[in-house]
């Protein structure tokens, strides 16, 4: 089983460019997945990947394909 590594609040904040309470906001709204563990939120890499994915407006495009946008 893989090791996730944890992020705080202020990790995933500055990585985002968000403020901290937005993060703090998705958290407790449940569209992000934290752990309490007593001196902070911690937020582990996959659950971050699967907030950012469920946000996503389209899928990225497949490496090494052509597939582009049709105005």
């Amino acid at each position: 089983m893989p090791q996730d590594a944890y992020q705080t609040v202020k990790d995933v904040a500055d990585r985002l460019k968000v403020a901290e309470a937005t993060v703090r906001h998705w958290i407790r709204s449940g569209e992000l997945r934290a752990i309490d563990i007593g001196k902070g939120w911690r937020i582990a890499d996959s659950d971050l990947r699967g907030f950012l994915l469920r946000h996503e407006t389209a899928p990225r495009p497949m490496a090494g394909t052509d597939q582009t946008i049709d105005p």
